[in-house]
């Protein structure tokens, strides 16, 4: 490899961002002030020298000059093709850029050194294959420009310092890699990085004409069957009218369908990009079934279609209590709300804030009460279109937010499903027993249900199977429920709770009389005045009968009643009309089943023995009498300690122990033999053992009948109690408390005793049911013990039961 290096003293010729390699000539703008300056340096020079004007070809990227420049000669000044005064400039050889120094002109000078090294003959066999395939990739480059005659002048090249130099001239190459050419001395080594250069353009090159061809065929392809469709169309519209048929319905025509719907603006834009789409699929592929049931499910849907309320505040109220009797707490917030609704609207506020005026309401209460045919009267009574959602055993959640669209078979959740049932976009939807959603592997429905039922948000509710917003914020939610701790407490907290608690002996009969018995009337194919069921009647049936919180039992055994009375007429046992008395009752439909306690004979009530005392519990049913039954064991046994049996829960074992310590602890002080708590085990036991318990609520109970079972001393028969117990002996307050009232009424109970605390839960129980029962509210276990265990006779302690 030889090298020749000459020191020479030229003017600096900048070139911004571009790069001159030996070998290339190129036009230079005199217009630049550096440009000419140093052409003119040049040539002031060259008067005094042979040859042509010499500068040096030097880049300079961003304001910084290279290491290394190229000397080029001035071969000519002139005008450009465009007019401007010109200099055309040809590369001689590199030069290696050394310090600064003085010469004529304003040009800047240099001292450098020419450092280009020659590849001596012949050449070695690497460096002949190098040649051959450079020629190659740049043949193959310029065959694809069209560039054909530049092709033999490459072909010519046989210097390698040359033939890799020509690579400057290629466009696609960068400024930084035509500056690593130019600083690149050895020839072999520069022809091998132009190579390189040169074989990554072009692959470059192929994956882009690649990609080129794909996309033309797609294009080709979509253009050819839409042009093949409108043709198919064409043909079709022939047939039909060369065979006299009418122009296909407007259901084949989404993109018409849409346009004519009355849709919210998002929602219209939703619906056509998915016509174009079904515009754009093929009849056999699957998308276009899977929009095609999108479209029509989003069309069905009644977007801007609400029924007016009516505001007949006076005709709402009038309806509710012709359809129901009692559930004043429901109705009277069902006019709260039409009356408010009426006042926004009568100063313009339908809408604020992008909501409207719904409502969430929580109807909890035991069985039979009314709580799903209620749902219907508020309906009725605000003029609106009534919906009902069955959710009991629901554990998917798509049920409520529907399926993705790309599963088979994908429906919209249940709320969309409502609303298209309905037909306007305020309809009544009631939730029925929203207590008994489940959840598993699949989701969980109740969490699902949270923006459904929040008055902040669900007004921008989206279904996963519809993708676009659905305002459900002027529809009224009515959600029902038996067990109000089952019900998740984050979405218990969107609803507005009304507890329905049951209802009074009176208002029973009442809806027996005024809804129950003309229903099974005319169920049972009997008129009006042919069966006649006293008023008598219809009390013993709700109170001997039947012993619950609702009225379904009640119906029942009026159809049974009624059923009876039918089948002894057809077989010619009994004529019609007939009137249905309390006394022919036990003849027709058997004997009463639930006695209450204070009506049989007193060696056969519970309480005839001590030891036995009466509580109230709420239950999922309602409210309840709870029997608690206490005994000692036999001191031979040896059987110390408490037991305690009829499936209960911790908390009420708890209780439990804590009446036990209370009287070892206090019972001297109530002249109670304590001793025998000591030495001999203590049983207590709840009736209806298969029945689970718990709770706080008994604690007062079980504190009596240990007390009553100690002294000896009966409880009451007519009394029932309530309230937990602490250890010191004050009784705290409970919940449930309407409840558990209306329970002792049913029961026949006359004396209730409470916590002083909750004698503000009394204005919630009804005035009739007070009236009979005598509620003594208190606040120390002593005074309970006062009330309710009957005096001592005359003086003698009874014998204490034992257990077997």
């Amino acid at each position: 490899m030889a090298s020749t290096s000459t020191p020479l003293t030229l003017p600096v010729l900048p070139l911004d961002d571009e790069v001159v390699l030996p070998g290339m000539v190129v036009p230079l703008d005199l217009n630049d002030t550096d440009v000419r300056a140093a052409v003119e340096a040049a040539q002031a020079a060259a008067r005094s020298e042979p040859g042509k004007p010499k500068v040096l070809l030097v880049p300079r990227i961003d304001g910084e000059y290279a290491g290394t420049g190229v000397l080029g000669t001035i071969e000519q000044v002139g005008r450009l093709a465009d007019g401007d005064p010109g200099a055309l400039i040809r590369g001689r050889s590199r030069v290696k850029i050394g310090a600064g120094t003085t010469g004529p002109g304003a040009a800047l000078w240099v001292e450098g050194t020419t450092v280009d090294q020659t590849v001596p003959e012949p050449l070695p066999g690497h460096v002949t294959e190098l040649v051959k395939e450079y020629k190659a990739l740049a043949t193959a480059w310029l065959r694809k420009r069209g560039a054909w005659q530049v092709v033999d002048r490459v072909q010519a090249i046989d210097d390698v310092s040359t033939l890799a130099d020509n690579s400057g001239y290629s466009p696609f190459l960068t400024t930084e890699q035509k500056v690593e050419l130019l600083e690149t001395a050895d020839p072999v080594t520069r022809l091998k990085l132009a190579t390189q250069q040169l074989r990554d353009h072009l692959a470059e090159q192929d994956v882009a004409e690649t990609i080129a061809k794909d996309v033309q065929e797609g294009v080709d392809k979509q253009q050819r069957e839409f042009l093949l469709r409108r043709q198919l169309e064409a043909v079709r519209k022939e047939l039909r009218e060369l065979n006299g048929e009418q122009e296909g319905e407007e259901s084949d025509d989404y993109r018409a369908r849409v346009e004519a719907a009355d849709l919210p603006e998002k929602v219209r834009e939703a619906a056509l990009k998915e016509v174009d789409k079904l515009e754009r699929s093929s009849d056999q592929s699957p998308e276009g079934s899977w929009i095609r049931t999108w479209l029509d499910t989003v069309l069905e849907l009644p977007w801007n279609e609400r029924t007016e309320d009516a505001y007949d505040i006076q005709g709402a109220q009038a309806i509710l209590d012709a359809e129901h009797a009692g559930l004043e707490d429901v109705k009277e917030r069902i006019t709260e709300y039409l009356a408010v609704r009426k006042r926004r609207s009568e100063r313009g506020l339908g809408v604020v804030g992008g909501r409207r005026g719904g409502a969430v309401l929580a109807l909890v209460g035991p069985p039979g009460v009314g709580k799903t045919s209620l749902g219907e009267s508020v309906a009725h009574a605000m003029g609106r279109k009534f919906v009902r959602v069955a959710l009991g055993g629901v554990r998917d959640e798509a049920e409520i937010r529907g399926h993705r669209r790309t599963y088979v078979g994908a429906l919209p959740g249940r709320i969309v499903r409502a609303i298209k049932e309905a037909g306007s976009m305020n309809p009544v939807v009631l939730l029925d027993e929203i207590d008994k959603v489940g959840s598993d592997f699949r989701g969980d429905p109740a969490a699902a249900l949270l923006e459904v039922l929040d008055p902040a948000q669900n007004h921008t509710f989206r279904d996963h199977y519809l993708e676009v917003e659905l305002d459900l914020s002027d529809v009224v939610f009515l959600a029902t429920a038996n067990v109000l701790e089952a019900i998740p407490e984050a979405l218990l907290d969107r609803m507005e709770l009304v507890r329905l608690d049951g209802y009074t002996e009176d208002e029973k009969v009442v809806i027996a009389r005024d809804h129950l018995l003309p229903r099974q009337l005319e169920r049972a194919g009997l008129a009006k005045d042919e069966v006649v069921i006293d008023e008598s009647a219809l009390r013993k049936l709700a109170g001997e009968y039947t012993r619950e919180a609702g009225v379904r039992t009640l119906e029942r055994s009026i159809a049974r009643l009624l059923r009876k009375v039918a089948a002894q007429h057809e077989l010619g046992e009994r004529k019609l009309p007939f009137t249905v008395t309390d006394q022919e009752l036990r003849g027709l439909i058997g004997r009463p089943h639930h006695v209450p306690e204070s009506a049989q004979d007193p060696a056969e009530r519970r309480t005839a023995v001590p030891g036995v005392a009466t509580g109230l519990a709420v239950t999922g049913a309602g409210g309840d009498v709870l029997f608690v039954e206490a005994s000692l064991a036999d001191p031979e046994t040896g059987a110390a300690g408490l037991t305690l049996t009829g499936q209960l829960g911790d908390v009420m074992k708890e209780s439990a122990q804590i009446a036990l310590s209370f009287l070892r602890s206090r019972g001297a002080e109530l002249e109670l033999p304590v001793g025998d708590l000591k030495d001999r085990g203590v049983h207590i036991h709840f009736p209806a053992g298969a029945v689970p318990k718990d709770g706080p609520s008994a604690g007062v109970t079980m504190t009596t009948a240990l007390a009553s079972l100690l002294s000896g001393r009966l409880v009451r028969t007519d009394v029932a109690m309530t309230g937990e117990v602490s250890l010191t002996g004050r009784v705290l307050p409970i919940g449930g408390v309407k409840q558990k009232l209306l329970a002792a009424h049913r029961a026949g109970v006359t004396t209730v005793i409470i916590p002083k605390r909750n004698e503000a839960d009394l204005d919630d129980v009804p005035a009739e049911v007070l009236d009979k029962l005598d509620v003594h509210a208190v606040t120390d276990v002593r005074q309970v013990l006062e009330l309710a265990l009957s005096p001592a006779t005359n003086g003698a302690t009874p014998e204490v039961p034992v257990a077997a």
